[in-house]
This record gives structure tokens, C-alpha cells and sequence, in this order.
């Protein structure tokens, strides 16, 4: 058992001459370089997701709400809901 664990010590050792020195990750600003690049991706798809929602959403309803009070008539909502029974104190 001892022989072949220091025989795999060896390869390792071996490996690690041959391909050269190996490159130590970088670990000092990672959690902000990370958090920098996260932010930046979590702007843009705000902005996105924003001008999406007022040009899908908020644009029809506007105009939803434009064609519906274009031909609306107070007076004539308030007679039909009045000989419907709706109000109490208007009869």
C-alpha cells in the first residue's frame, strides 16, 4: 500500500513539472468583479423588462381607456343603473 500511494505522489509531482506552473486563482476582488458584472446584466434587464411593460401594457391600456370615455355618457349609465334598482336613495 505504501509503495503505490508514493508511486501516485510521484505522478502527480510529475504532472505538475511537465505542464509547468500552475496559474493560482485569483480570489482577492472576485465577490466584486462577480457582483459588478451581475449588476450590470441585472440593469439591463430592468430596463428591458420596463420599456417592454410600457410599450405591451400601459400603451394599450391608455388607449383602451381613450376609446372607451371617447362615446361614454355619465347620464346615460346613471338612468339605466337607476331603473335597474341599484341606487336607494335615487328614485
Amino acid at each position: 500500500m505504501r509503495k503505490h500511494s508514493c508511486h501516485l505522489e510521484d505522478l502527480g509531482r510529475r504532472a505538475a513539472m511537465s505542464s509547468g506552473a500552475l496559474a493560482k486563482p485569483q480570489m482577492r476582488g472576485l465577490l466584486a468583479r462577480r457582483l459588478r458584472i451581475h449588476m450590470v446584466g441585472a440593469f439591463i434587464l430592468s430596463i428591458g423588462a420596463g420599456a417592454y411593460y410600457k410599450f405591451a401594457v400601459g400603451d394599450q391600456r391608455k388607449k383602451a381607456y381613450a376609446d372607451f370615455y371617447r362615446n361614454y355618457d355619465s347620464m346615460k349609465d346613471f338612468e339605466e343603473m337607476r331603473k335597474a334598482g341599484i341606487f336607494q336613495s335615487a328614485k
